[in-house]
């Protein structure tokens, strides 16, 4: 499955014989896109406004683009602020579909992996759930002081009305070819970049008229949360584990925090590990995500370090988001 996803984000960097065949469905998602939002413009579709503020943070492209980073940095920054943000999320990959509320001793299977990391993270409190109206109605009935929703990846999610869209894009992928699912990685046209209240750049600088979301701080633990030096890392022999939308971003990451991997070990996003997916691993030490770390075994061993990044938005983007909420 892994192989299968790395070779679409290698089809839609290109405009090839194969893309250039799926343009005619490419045309019908577009269509399908279209009067779905349009159903939601003529009240055709029900939506449901909330009584406290919504932003809502997204990508226009499928697969990673950097906005749990944002999420993350977002909550942070907004509570600086002395707001109270709390965060709704479709909890993808979980075994269910119903609204359910993150807890500090929730499991991946009940709430999935970001939202329980988005949670751990940030203090917020979260709900997950496919209804986010129902999850932002179950958010604020057990956290009434929530005075702002962070909607986690809802920018194509209409049945919630927003105040603020927040488009994030990956800088060393960007929008692709440009062009709408399959032929291409975008859920919507890059025209949909223009109605949107800002558009952040992650992992690069950002684009005129756009906004960085800036690495701060990143360290080395073990899954106790102990810091753990490079030094002692490179004393030994490492091997890199990632199941992750963009594993390349994470393994060049690693090195930057002066980590240097004997291997690389790529799995499916979201995936739940099982002890023989790292049984065969027979290096020193096993560094992983943040978000992957959460779905290791628990008898992975003392051998497994994590590394943790922490990034923040501009703080003049967070200044007039705050006026915003304000007016609001």
């Amino acid at each position: 499955m892994h192989g299968f996803q790395a070779a679409l984000r290698r089809l839609w960097r290109r405009r090839g014989w194969l893309n250039y065949a799926l343009l005619p469905d490419a045309g019908l998602f577009a269509a399908g896109v279209g009067l779905r939002r349009l159903a939601y413009r003529m009240r055709l579709l029900p939506s449901w406004r909330a009584p406290v503020p919504v932003v809502v943070v997204g990508c226009i492209t499928a697969g990673g683009g950097g906005k749990t980073p944002t999420v993350m940095a977002l909550a942070r920054q907004l509570r600086e602020q002395g707001l109270q943000p709390g965060i709704v999320s479709r909890g993808y990959g979980r075994a269910g579909t119903d609204v359910a509320l993150v807890k500090d001793d929730s499991v991946v299977a009940d709430v999935g992996d970001e939202p329980l990391l988005l949670h751990q993270a940030t203090g917020a409190p979260v709900a997950v759930g496919a209804d986010r109206p129902a999850a932002a109605r179950m958010l604020l009935e057990h956290a009434p002081a929530t005075d702002v929703i962070i909607s986690d990846d809802g920018l194509q999610h209409y049945a919630l009305r927003r105040d603020v869209e927040i488009a994030v894009i990956a800088a060393d992928f960007g929008l692709g070819n440009g062009w709408l699912l399959p032929a291409g990685p975008l859920r919507e046209g890059s025209s949909r970049l223009k109605q949107v209240d800002w558009v952040v750049r992650s992992g690069g600088p950002p684009q005129p008229g756009e906004h960085a979301l800036e690495l701060q701080d990143s360290k080395l633990c073990d899954l106790d949360g102990a810091e753990v030096a490079a030094a002692e890392l490179a004393a030994g022999t490492v091997a890199a584990v990632a199941g992750i939308a963009d594993p390349a971003a994470f393994f060049a990451a690693l090195r930057a925090a002066g980590v240097t991997p004997a291997s690389e070990h790529v799995f499916p996003d979201h995936h739940r590990y099982a002890p023989a997916d790292l049984a065969g691993i027979k290096t020193d030490w096993i560094a992983t995500t943040a978000k992957d770390a959460l779905k290791f075994p628990r008898d992975a061993g003392p051998r497994v370090v994590v590394l943790r990044q922490y990034h923040a938005l501009e703080p003049r983007l967070i200044d007039s988001l705050v006026q915003r909420l304000q007016q609001a």
